[in-house]
């Protein structure tokens, strides 16, 4: 872990460097870095310090970056008001919301809101960087088995369930628009709106994705799936739903793999191996429904 302070950071910070009423409150949650609130007078703000060996997760603190301050810019996140360099620490206004919960983001009127946003985010400005998850998946084995990280007894065969999904997966401009890849609960805040927050993992990528990881994440039922894509799309059909379902998956193998990075990097306290297993365990499940070739099949 960085040896550099909270303080020092804070003297870098051009807005902050001729304040006398600085008062800091470390922030409780997130796995990979270090969260301040810093109140300045009547102004509060929040300092994110990037934890170490991130890049090895994928992240690209410029990318991110790039894409926070167009979320800021258009509302669909925190204003970015400033970017720390060469670190990559970010400043952000401190959004007095509240956390929603799983159990109450799956609610219908809900459900309905994460379709706009995730709308919202689709349509924004291309950003910089690409997350592809088939990728993902293959540069994060590589880094685990360089740390020398057990994987499961299945992971040649579920590598080859993957490389069949990529192969069945049609060319679409749907897989190149903007998307925020990391749809787990703690990064949506409810204000006087829907925040959604935590930019790290985003670029240009597969819309289906982002539906995906967002219905993995809260753990939707089939019915709130089909609420979900019926709200996004306006009109289902049986290729869209099945992109939808292997995504699924994908966003499992994705989660799972994180775990596996994180167990050979990460010094955190934190039950990396429990984390991998979980989505280990949920992704052979769903490749094992007998859906699974005729989705494979459908999304051609």
């Amino acid at each position: 872990m960085t040896t550099m302070t909270v303080q020092d950071v804070i003297a870098r910070v051009p807005l902050w460097k001729n304040a006398t009423n600085i008062n800091i409150y470390s922030l409780e949650g997130g796995i990979t870095n270090r969260n301040y609130r810093v109140d300045v007078g009547n102004d509060s703000f929040h300092l994110r310090l990037a934890g170490e060996n991130t890049s090895m997760l994928g992240i690209d603190r410029e990318c991110e970056y790039q894409a926070a301050l167009i979320a800021g810019q258009t509302g669909i996140g925190p204003e970015v008001v400033y970017f720390i360099e060469p670190e990559g620490y970010l400043v952000t206004r401190f959004i007095h919301g509240r956390p929603i919960l799983p159990q109450e983001l799956r609610q219908p009127k809900n459900i309905q809101r994460v379709a706009e946003r995730l709308r919202n985010i689709h349509s924004l400005p291309a950003i910089l960087g690409t997350f592809n998850a088939f990728q993902v998946v293959r540069e994060y084995a590589q880094i685990a088995r360089r740390y020398n990280v057990q994987f499961p007894e299945n992971f040649g065969w579920l590598i080859g369930q993957m490389n069949d999904a990529e192969a069945a997966l049609p060319a679409s401009p749907l897989m190149q628009k903007p998307c925020h890849n990391d749809l787990v609960n703690a990064n949506f805040l409810l204000g006087e709106k829907l925040y959604i927050l935590d930019w790290e993992y985003a670029g240009m990528g597969d819309i289906f994705f982002d539906l995906a990881n967002f219905s993995s994440n809260h753990e939707l039922s089939t019915e709130e799936d089909r609420l979900l894509l019926d709200c996004y799309f306006g009109e289902l059909n049986p290729q869209n739903l099945a992109h939808f379902n292997i995504m699924k998956v994908m966003s499992d193998f994705r989660e799972a793999m994180w775990g596996l990075v994180q167990i050979g990097i990460s010094d955190l306290d934190f039950d990396f191996r429990e984390y991998a297993s979980k989505h280990f365990d949920r992704l052979t499940e769903n490749i094992q429904n007998t859906e699974w070739e005729r989705w494979l099949r459908v999304v051609h």
